[in-house]
């Protein structure tokens, strides 16, 4: 996948002259959005927890997934998860075997999310959450669909990235957003935040104003697995939504990095490349490093020869998520 441009991120009142060309087809797309969204949605016979976000590109979705599954198990719940399965060949309704399934089969996220729950992937949404309520799902968390018609959500959950906020405020190709803030905020039962405190303040500053629905606010953090980064020299590589904060939570971490590589979101990581870092990681008398996601995209050999950081979203208050499940009787 492309990077975002940068005047995606422009500040809104300086937004610059390409975003203003740029709004006609902006409004096009948003006018797109509405008019799939008007189409009839299945009715599902479980509790469906939509996850998603306004804004194109990564805002903490994954993490929040994993949060979420762990909260409703918690409770006791069968929680299974549905995704389309982005960059996956199977067209589904299929549930991910982390021991047969490979990245290409099922994508990078229903792999990850395997590990804490009956994952599903299959492009038609709908379907996929039929099968999950025929395998015995109490209540399924729908990755990433809140912009699709295909399943009518019994709670909306909209992932935002704190620093970044909504961006320029304004529509694809302008800007990142997917739809009107307004009109996607109108849809959404619970907003959550994902940064830390210095973030979260800016997007107070930036866009508190329009967020009136109820918040949570979360940080993602390393997981702590036995070793430590302190010291430890790297070379990272990272084919996600945004890089450079993947490089800057193992430099946080205390590793000294040696250089980041910075990938397309969801990039194919073929020999060539796998080795090509490989041989400079080895010249610098560095480890290999890369993000979860981007590990379950490794091939097989290669997964022992790349350390992972594992990070996991920590949310300070679950009152307002609570409440809403408490409503939907689980």
């Amino acid at each position: 996948m492309m990077r975002a441009p940068r005047f995606w991120h422009a500040p809104r009142d300086r937004p610059g002259v390409l975003p203003r060309l740029l709004a006609p087809l902006g409004a096009l797309y948003a006018a797109g959005t509405a008019r799939r969204l008007r189409r009839p949605a299945y009715e599902p016979r479980v509790p469906v927890i939509c996850v998603g976000n306004l804004t194109a590109g990564g805002a903490g979705k994954t993490p929040a997934v994993i949060a979420l599954i762990e909260r409703l198990s918690a409770r006791g719940l069968a929680v299974h998860v549905v995704s389309r399965g982005y960059g996956g060949r199977l067209a589904g309704p299929a549930r991910v075997n982390e021991a047969l399934h490979r990245a290409e089969d099922v994508g990078d996220e229903p792999l990850v999310l395997a590990a804490f729950a009956p994952a599903w992937v299959a492009r038609d949404r709908a379907a996929g959450v039929r099968a999950a309520e025929g395998a015995g799902a109490q209540v399924i968390v729908l990755d990433d669909g809140f912009q699709s018609p295909a399943v009518r959500p019994s709670l909306g959950l909209v992932v935002i990235d704190a620093a970044r906020g909504f961006g320029n405020g304004r529509c694809i190709p302008a800007g990142p957003l997917r739809e009107p803030v307004g009109t996607g905020l109108g849809r959404a039962d619970l907003v959550l935040t994902v940064g830390d405190a210095p973030a979260q303040a800016q997007f107070d500053a930036d866009w508190g104003a329009m967020v009136r629905l109820p918040r949570l606010k979360g940080v993602l953090r390393p997981l702590q697995m036995g070793m430590t980064w302190q010291g430890e020299r790297v070379l990272a590589f990272a084919g996600i939504a945004d890089p450079p904060r993947f490089f800057a939570t193992l430099r946080a971490e205390g590793a000294e990095l040696v250089r980041g590589e910075a990938l397309g979101d969801h990039a194919r990581l073929s020999e060539t490349l796998l080795r090509r870092l490989a041989a400079e990681a080895a010249a610098s008398d560095a480890h290999l490093v890369t993000t979860e996601k981007d590990a379950a995209r490794l091939p097989p050999s290669w997964r022992v020869k790349v350390l992972t950081l594992v990070v996991r979203l920590q949310i300070e208050d679950w009152s307002a998520l609570d409440t809403r499940l408490g409503a939907l009787g689980l």
